[in-house]
């Protein structure tokens, strides 16, 4: 398998229903529960791609460009951006859809960083083949 083919097939996308449980008193989402989502995806494109044990090093930029209201749907889409030695860099992307109608709009963007680890949870180089 190519490289390009790699990323693809480690594209993760996941939905959610945003429901009252999740949202401020704004009825939007809570941005913290936005962030835990995307690393959780993020977590899930890392581990595809390298099938290693892969941790968070780092969150880069969170841009919220949208508010994400309850009664909405979001899609969190993940893929790899960068890959080096040890470490991998994940984009996510929030979409939000109107349940109701075809509105769908680019709400969050994040880059989170991930480094694949030995049981001793030291670094190692991120598989290619």
């Amino acid at each position: 398998m190519t490289l390009e083919q790699r990323i693809e097939q480690a594209e993760t996308r996941i939905f959610k229903a945003v429901f009252p449980s999740t949202t401020n008193h704004y009825d939007t989402l809570f941005g913290g529960t936005a962030m835990q989502l995307m690393d959780e995806v993020a977590f899930i494109a890392a581990t595809r791609f390298s099938r290693q044990r892969m941790v968070t090093v780092s969150s880069d930029k969170i841009d919220f460009k949208k508010p994400i209201p309850a009664g909405t749907i979001v899609e969190l889409i993940g893929k790899v951006t960068y890959l080096g030695s040890t470490s991998l860099k994940i984009r996510v992307d929030i979409f939000v859809e109107q349940m109701y109608s075809d509105v769908r709009e680019k709400a969050v963007t994040g880059d989170f960083t991930f480094v694949a680890i030995d049981e001793n949870k030291h670094p190692v180089k991120i598989l290619r083949d």
